[in-house]
């Protein structure tokens, strides 16, 4: 298991686990379909490659549009 996943961290920055398993797949259907990464590969899997444009701060939702509360910042 990927180790960002166990840490509140993630799950905080995006705000809560439904959301940020709804991030994940989504970003994870657009590397599948040809999307180019936002970060170094360097031998990551595609989900440790999602996880890593999250945590750098390359990939979030996008609030306004979607209609989404933005959680509230600690």
């Amino acid at each position: 298991m990927i180790e960002a996943l166990k840490s509140d961290e993630i799950v905080n920055k995006i705000g809560g686990r439904f959301k940020l398993t709804a991030l994940i797949q989504k970003r994870m259907m657009e590397l599948m379909d040809g999307a180019r990464p936002l970060v170094e590969r360097g031998g990551l899997t595609d989900l440790e490659t999602v996880i890593q444009e999250i945590l750098q701060d390359k990939i979030t939702i996008d609030y306004e549009a979607s209609g989404i509360a933005r959680p509230e910042e600690a």
